[in-house]
């Protein structure tokens, strides 16, 4: 298979399927990256880099703000370029379960700011 033929085949994958296949990819090149997990009572279930209890929903929220994926790996320098990658991608995949956790910190920040 050349390159060219791999791309457009990547490139026709589901978000889903991408998610998976980034994480097969990276596990071959590198160790630093440990996927994404939701752990009953950490983070509330939330999708985390594995390992880490920094939500993908709060790394998508700093891309949002326009925090580029160098500004992040400073703030946080234990997370690697992989994870981040994983993290965009999960985020695509499910951009409701991304959405809605978005929404429901935005209301609970209200709350306090009210407060």
């Amino acid at each position: 298979m050349t390159a060219q033929e791999l791309e457009t085949q990547l490139l026709s994958l589901t978000p889903a399927q991408k998610v998976e296949a980034i994480r097969i990819l990276t596990q071959g090149i590198s160790s630093n990256n440990r996927g994404i997990n939701k752990t009953p009572g950490v983070m509330g279930a939330d999708a985390c880099i594995a390992g880490r209890r920094i939500p993908v929903w709060l790394l998508v929220s700093y891309q949002r703000q326009g925090a580029k994926d160098a500004d992040i790996l400073d703030q946080y320098p234990q997370l690697s370029a992989a994870d981040l990658v994983t993290a965009w991608l999960y985020a695509e995949a499910f951009p409701y379960e991304i959405d809605t956790a978005i929404d429901e910190q935005e209301q609970a920040d209200a709350i306090l700011d009210a407060s």
